[in-house]
C-alpha cells in the first residue's frame, strides 16, 4: 500500500489520540465586588480539601475582569505566583482597591470527577478597621449578633441579626444574602441542626453544623437558596420548614426540612424565614382545672327508660236527691 494510503488509514487514530489528550474541567467564575480598602483572599479556608499533588486541582485564579473597568488601574492584585494562581494550603492574595466599588474575577478549576464537597473554599478578610464604625456601635452590634438565632451577611449591610420564626432580610430591597449561620435558642444542640447553601443549579455547599457560618463575607457572591434539616433528638421532637423570597420578586415555600428552597430562575436569595416548632404528638396536653369533675355520659348503647303514661281518673257521676 502507498504512503498516502497509510496516512489516510492512520488519520482516525490520530484524531482519537488528540481527543484523549483533552480533559474538560469543572470551571466556575464569579465577580467579586469590593469596596475601597485592602483585602486578603485566602484560598484554603479551614477544613478545605487539599489540592491533588499531581494536577494541583482544585485551583483558584484571581484576575481583573475584561473590559475598560478592569484596566483602569484602580485595583491591584498581588499573589505569590506571577501568573495569579492560588494553589496549595494557606495560599493568599492581596487585593488593594484604591477607588471602590470595584470588581475582580475569581475563577475556580476542579477535576471532572470532583464532587461539590471538594470545591475550594475562599475566605476574604479586610485588613484594617472599617471606616465610620465607632467602638460603642461595634460593641452593641457584637452583643446583638451573639444573642441572635440567625446571623445573615447581607449585601451592603454586613452581618444582620435575626430570629427563628421571623423573616431575615428585607423584601424588595434588591440586597441579596451572601451567607448565614443558625443557632436556635431552644433545647436544640448545635450538632442537631445543619444547613446548606444553594450556589448554583445542582451545586450545594457542604452541610454546616449549627453555629457555624455558611457562605461568604465581602465577596459579593449571592446565595441562591438554602436547605435546613434537624437531626437526633431534635428531629423527633421538632419539625422544621422554611420559605424564601428572591431579588426577582419570586417566592418559594414553605418547604419541608431537607428540601431545597430555590427559585426556578435561580435568582439571588433576598429573604428567608425558618420556622421550628414542636411536633403535634410532642405538644403537652392541657390539664383540667382542679375541683371540677369530668362529666360522664351514659353509654350510647343503653336504651333510654320508657316513659309510663299518666293515668287519668274517671269522673264520678253526681247523685240525685230524692
Amino acid at each position: 500500500m502507498s504512503e498516502g494510503g497509510n496516512a489516510v488509514k492512520n488519520q482516525p487514530a490520530a484524531v482519537a489520540s488528540t481527543k484523549n489528550r483533552v480533559t474538560e474541567l469543572k470551571v466556575s467564575g464569579q465577580l467579586m465586588t469590593l469596596e475601597a480598602g485592602l483585602f486578603c483572599v485566602l484560598f484554603q479556608a479551614p477544613d478545605s480539601p487539599a489540592p491533588n499533588d499531581r494536577s494541583g486541582l482544585p485551583g483558584v485564579r484571581i484576575s481583573m475582569p475584561p473590559g475598560p473597568k478592569g484596566q483602569s488601574g484602580a485595583t491591584t492584585i498581588s499573589t505569590f505566583r506571577d501568573d495569579g494562581w492560588l494553589e496549595g494550603r494557606n495560599a493568599a492574595a492581596l487585593v488593594r482597591v484604591a477607588k471602590g466599588p470595584a470588581q475582580v474575577l475569581v475563577t475556580v478549576y476542579q477535576a471532572p470527577s470532583a464532587s461539590p464537597e471538594q470545591a475550594p473554599r475562599l475566605q476574604v478578610m479586610r485588613i484594617g478597621a472599617e471606616p465610620g464604625v465607632a467602638n460603642g456601635a461595634a460593641a452593641a452590634q457584637a452583643a446583638a449578633l451573639a444573642d441572635a438565632d440567625i446571623v445573615a451577611h447581607i449585601q451592603g449591610a454586613g452581618d444582620v441579626p435575626g430570629k427563628i420564626g421571623e423573616r431575615t432580610g428585607t423584601r424588595g430591597s434588591g440586597q441579596w444574602i451572601e451567607g448565614f449561620s443558625l443557632t436556635p435558642h431552644e433545647d436544640i444542640e448545635p450538632a442537631n441542626i445543619e444547613y446548606q447553601a444553594v450556589l448554583g443549579r445542582g451545586w450545594l455547599s457542604p452541610w454546616v453544623e449549627g453555629g457555624k457560618f455558611c457562605g461568604s463575607r465581602g465577596m459579593a457572591l449571592p446565595l441562591l437558596g438554602l436547605k435546613v434539616r434537624l437531626k437526633g433528638a431534635a428531629e423527633t421532637t421538632y419539625e422544621c420548614s422554611y420559605s424564601a423570597s428572591f431579588v426577582d420578586g419570586s417566592t418559594v415555600g414553605p418547604v419541608a426540612a431537607g428540601e431545597a428552597c430555590e427559585a426556578e430562575s435561580l435568582a439571588a436569595l433576598e429573604t428567608f424565614q425558618i420556622v421550628i416548632q414542636r411536633r403535634a404528638e410532642q405538644a403537652p396536653r392541657a390539664a383540667a382545672p382542679r375541683g371540677t369533675r369530668a362529666r360522664t355520659e351514659p353509654p350510647s348503647s343503653a336504651p333510654a327508660p320508657a316513659k309510663t303514661p299518666a293515668r287519668t281518673a274517671k269522673p264520678v257521676p253526681a247523685r240525685r236527691s230524692r
